[in-house]
């Protein structure tokens, strides 16, 4: 840390204040992976006021923060920590950066965008496993695995593993259903009672909108898959909609979207479920209305208590707010 040029010293601008200290260093280098700032951490070539720092601090405004030179040093696999970027553009890169929830060395919790597909399909060139994949230099240099799935149109917590053993022990959670998920949901109408549990089982049936999931029918059990969903009312605007916390037990396709459509209240500007027809309130935003809003489950090394909640997104938010729904009441 001593010698001319070997270091550079960066200020916290007033727009940064309380911004932790990783992912202000995912802003200024994107190129520098987790694991690699754990070890320049860990050998104090990172400081904060000249004070060595933890990825997890928060920042001040106008606070220094001392950066070795090298991270300014063209990437190439001979940079300890440090690889070739592999063709994402630097508009994907950013994208995946903004939402991030939590990160460390074993697993990323994104925020999942509206419109965004998580995998790729027919006619579908962009979505999150590719750029994850194209940003495998930035994770540690094994391509982050998709532990979940949420359908394009879904919003929220999206579980992604940065490593291959953190990937298997992570879906044996899930596998056993010991993962935790709420989801949020605007729905037409009040659900009666107020509390209840749908169990339906279903299948897959094409349509011409594309594949969708109906209640199973007499003589089709072989083929059905079992479905479960716990759902409470959570606020109401009048009789019009509700503000539902909806608890899948299984994680079938499409699965509260079919559930909610079966005890008649489609989740609104569902194309799929007749959520965007007859709308409950003018100047509401047609797009989807469920959003992974948190997620509780075991870390798969260390075994502590991982929980991230995900804010609404800005369609979901404005709704709110039109019909008099506080985000913040009911956590």
């Amino acid at each position: 840390m001593t010698g001319e040029g070997k270091v550079e010293a960066l200020i916290v601008a007033e727009t940064e204040a309380d911004m932790r200290l990783d992912r202000w260093f995912r802003v200024h280098f994107p190129e520098v992976g987790y694991t690699y700032l754990q070890k320049l951490l860990r050998s104090g070539q990172v400081r904060v006021d000249k004070k060595r720092a933890q990825a997890n601090d928060r920042l001040s405004a106008g606070a220094e923060i001392r950066v070795p030179a090298i991270v300014r040093q063209p990437k190439t696999p001979t940079v300890s920590g440090l690889r070739a970027a592999q063709g994402v553009s630097k508009g994907d890169r950013d994208a995946i950066e903004k939402m991030i929830l939590f990160e460390d060395e074993h697993v990323l919790v994104l925020n999942k965008p509206f419109g965004l597909a998580v995998q790729g399909g027919t006619g579908t060139k962009k979505h999150i496993d590719g750029m994850l994949e194209g940003m495998a230099d930035r994770f540690g240099g094994e391509r982050p695995r998709l532990v979940h799935r949420l359908d394009r149109d879904t919003t929220g917590v999206l579980l992604v593993a940065k490593t291959r053993a953190a990937a298997a022990k992570l879906g044996r959670i899930f596998q056993t259903r010991s993962a935790a998920k709420t989801y949020w949901a605007l729905v037409k109408g009040v659900p009666k009672p107020p509390q209840g549990k749908v169990e339906a089982p279903l299948v897959k049936a094409a349509g011409p909108d594309g594949d969708r999931v109906r209640k199973a029918r007499p003589g089709e059990q072989e083929k059905a898959m079992h479905a479960t969903t716990h759902y409470s009312v959570v606020d109401r605007a009048a009789h019009k909609a509700a503000w539902v916390s909806l608890k899948p037990v299984t994680g079938r396709q499409h699965q509260l979207r079919a559930h909610m459509h079966l005890i008649g209240h489609p989740i609104v500007g569902d194309n799929k479920y007749e959520g965007d027809v007859n709308m409950p309130a003018e100047n509401i935003d047609k797009k989807l209305h469920l959003h992974a809003r948190r997620l509780v489950i075991g870390h798969p090394v260390t075994g502590d208590k991982i929980d991230v909640t995900a804010p609404l997104p800005p369609h979901m938010k404005a709704s709110w707010e039109l019909l008099g729904f506080e985000e913040k009441r009911f956590e």
